[in-house]
């Protein structure tokens, strides 16, 4: 699995160096980009990452305070810091960053940080992203589901409701945890509060308001599911590809 990676730092130029360098590495996937701790916490609320590459001295929140931020998160992304300065090495390695980068960075020396995190990045260390069941609680007994069957899920504080045709299941599971383990089931982000399966999806309509939702199954047992303004486009480009895709394979 490629690694999903968010950019931070105050100066653009730097910035997009940054993204440059880390779009060019094949272990690198999808690379959004922040320029300053606000808009670092709206990405991580918008969408799960797997490492944040933090520039320090920024206004506002600092990388290190950002950090400790993330930190307290369920299921907090990896921290990589990029900086010119190099007197908050033991500051950065006391919060557990990954690595310690100085401006101007080389690509060897980011390849180098990569190397560390593609293995935290291609599987949990339990294992469980390359599972095709989860399990669940009822009653005192354990039940497998396939994740197959699970048409949408529903963030619930820090627990998730897994949805499928004829019943629904609470786990205690982050909702960024299910977005990056399942991304390989076909599920996709479409709103802070709903994964969806892709393969479930029947159609894609605009509401009379404006946005847009996504029904999930056909008939009367289906379900619709708003689907934020952020994450319409990645989500039409998805269904465009599954449409094209399904054509060709048509004999």
């Amino acid at each position: 699995m490629t690694l999903r990676v968010l950019a931070v730092d105050d100066e653009p130029p730097a910035l997009d160096e940054l993204a440059y360098l880390l779009r060019a590495d094949p272990r690198v996937g999808e690379v959004a980009t922040a320029q300053d701790a606000v808009g670092a916490l709206q990405e991580l609320e918008a969408a799960a990452y797997d490492v944040v590459f933090l520039d320090i001295r920024m206004p506002g929140l600092s990388g290190l305070e950002l950090a400790k931020v993330l930190a307290r998160f369920a299921d907090p992304p990896a921290v990589v810091f990029v900086t010119a300065h190099d007197d908050a090495a033991v500051d950065a390695f006391a919060l557990r960053a990954v690595d310690y980068l100085l401006k101007p960075l080389r690509a060897e020396r980011l390849a180098n940080a990569l190397d560390r995190l593609a293995p935290a990045g291609a599987a949990d260390d339990d294992g469980s992203d390359e599972s095709d069941t989860v399990a669940v609680e009822l009653a005192g007994v354990t039940r497998f589901v396939a994740v197959a069957d699970v048409r949408f899920v529903e963030a619930q504080g820090d627990y998730a409701r897994l949805h499928t045709a004829q019943e629904s299941h609470l786990v205690r599971i982050p909702m960024t945890t299910l977005e990056r383990r399942w991304a390989r089931f076909g599920f996709v982000r479409v709103h802070r509060s709903y994964l969806v399966a892709t393969a479930h999806i029947t159609e894609l309509r605009v509401e009379p308001g404006g946005g847009h939702a996504v029904r999930i199954g056909a008939g009367a047992a289906g379900t619709s599911i708003p689907v934020s303004r952020r994450h319409t486009r990645e989500l039409k480009d998805r269904l465009v590809r599954r449409a094209r895709d399904a054509g060709r394979a048509r004999p």
